[in-house]
């Protein structure tokens, strides 16, 4: 009984000793909260600016380093990132600083402070609180009169693109329109003011790879032929069918997308669509890929394996990531030898991954697994720029590698797939055009990719309007 008693003290001895060295190891962690306030935007890099009438804005994005120095904590670490923003109000009236369309997960100042809790001792935390509110962007912006401040975001890794919308004070407009109106005796026409500026900003951590585009040596000492509309398409057709494996002598995915716009239109309208950067393959992406496998989570910006066209592999690689590292929509871009009226032209292969599997032909000993229906991956890309309105034209050329479902042809890691064999041509708009105002090239017709794999069974859901529909 005196030896229970003895082991049960020296067992609760031994737990509360444990205890207090996490307390203690908690407490070690904590510094003394002394922010060193930098100066937007001179201190700042990657600031982008825009205007649209007598409203001027102003963005950038902090790095974690950045962000550890202004707001004393580190952000980053809890998976915060800070956005500096300005906004010059030249209007007669105040504007509102709509914050949901910039990001629907952001935090509040109190939240994002209060995530910091654990960062400060315990004394410190008002100054903390209060340094978070003081910086925080308003939503209110006087007219005439400058107004800077920080939002806090999710971090995110590679690029994020930054939609600020601004609208006028409908309480203001009304009472001027009453004004107005007893003034003249007739109906006034004042509209409430509504702003809308998107800036594609790019995050570099020095990994990733469209850090080394460098489009001006692509084809360096090489006069690149200027084709028109005609030219290009025959230009397009007569490509190779695939990209392929180094050495060039067995074929890889088709090359079946084509983006006609210089490198700055195509990153902005990409990462605007939703896109996201990849990281180049290093041991360290290698590694963070495999993890990521193991534990079934998300890699957004994990590297694109190489495939090779016009003797080097792709220029750089984009993807849309899903729940898991195993499942996503991912696209390479070669830098085509040749330009349409002067703007760049990118030859590009599209899939989408549904799996991962082991091989010996990647560097990573794994490669992902690629949905059979090559064309739906096409048409979800042109989905994704119609939607924000990025397409001034679009159409197909022949030239990819057709392949009927009773005779699929394979990529370097033998999956399967089927396609119509038409490669996806889309002409970028720079700035947003409606659905409306979007005319297609008129050459081939593609194949509705569903449809085309549906069987007869599936026609009862399409059939005449009559008494019975």
């Amino acid at each position: 009984m005196q030896w229970t008693l003895w082991t049960d003290s020296r067992r609760f001895s031994l737990v509360l000793l444990v205890l207090v060295v996490i307390f203690q190891a908690g407490c070690a962690t904590r510094s003394s909260f002394v922010p060193e306030r930098l100066v937007p935007p001179d201190h700042l890099t990657g600031v982008q600016t825009k205007q649209i009438k007598d409203v001027v804005v102003s963005v950038a994005v902090l790095t974690d380093e950045q962000a550890q120095q202004h707001f004393g904590v580190d952000l980053g670490d809890n998976g915060l990132q800070a956005l500096w923003m300005k906004v010059e109000n030249g209007q007669d009236g105040r504007l509102w600083f709509i914050q949901n369309t910039l990001d629907p997960d952001l935090y509040t100042a109190d939240e994002a402070a209060l995530m910091m809790e654990s960062h400060v001792p315990k004394n410190e935390y008002g100054l903390l609180h209060q340094h978070f509110r003081d910086e925080s962007m308003r939503v209110a912006l006087q007219s005439h009169t400058v107004t800077e401040g920080f939002v806090f975001l999710p971090r995110a890794e590679g690029g994020r693109y930054v939609d600020i919308r601004l609208t006028g004070d409908a309480y203001q407009v009304e009472e001027a329109k009453k004004s107005e109106t007893v003034a003249t005796g007739k109906p006034s026409e004042i509209e409430i003011w509504d702003f809308r500026f998107g800036f594609a900003m790019p995050l570099p951590d020095g990994e990733f790879d469209y850090e080394r585009l460098d489009t001006e040596h692509t084809y360096e000492n090489v006069e690149l032929p200027d084709l028109e509309l005609e030219e290009l398409r025959l230009a397009l057709e007569q490509l190779p069918c695939c990209a392929t494996n180094e050495v060039g002598d067995e074929n890889a995915d088709p090359l079946n997308i084509v983006i006609v716009g210089d490198a700055h239109d195509l990153l902005n309208s990409l990462t605007r669509s939703g896109w996201s950067f990849t990281h180049r393959i290093s041991l360290k992406s290698i590694s963070r890929m495999v993890g990521a496998a193991v534990k079934d989570e998300p890699y957004a910006v994990a590297p694109v394996s190489s495939l090779y066209a016009f003797n080097r592999k792709q220029d750089f690689a984009l993807q849309r990531a899903r729940a898991n590292i195993s499942q996503r929509n991912h696209m390479r871009f070669w830098l085509a030898p040749f330009t349409y009226r002067n703007q760049q032209v990118w030859v590009g292969q599209i899939s989408r991954d549904i799996g991962i599997k082991l091989s010996a032909k990647s560097p990573s000993l794994t490669t992902h697994i690629i949905d059979p229906e090559m064309d739906l991956a096409r048409e979800y890309l042109l989905h994704s720029l119609l939607a924000q309105g990025f397409v001034e034209k679009f159409g197909f050329v022949t030239g990819s590698t057709f392949a009927p479902r009773e005779q699929p042809a394979h990529n370097l890691t033998d999956d399967p797939y089927f396609s119509d064999g038409m490669r996806l041509v889309v002409m970028l708009s720079p700035d947003p055009l409606p659905l409306v105002e979007i005319r297609s090239l008129q050459w081939e017709q593609s194949s509705a990719p569903v449809a085309a794999g549906q069987s007869e069974e599936s026609q009862r859901y399409v059939r005449p309007i009559g008494p019975e529909s």
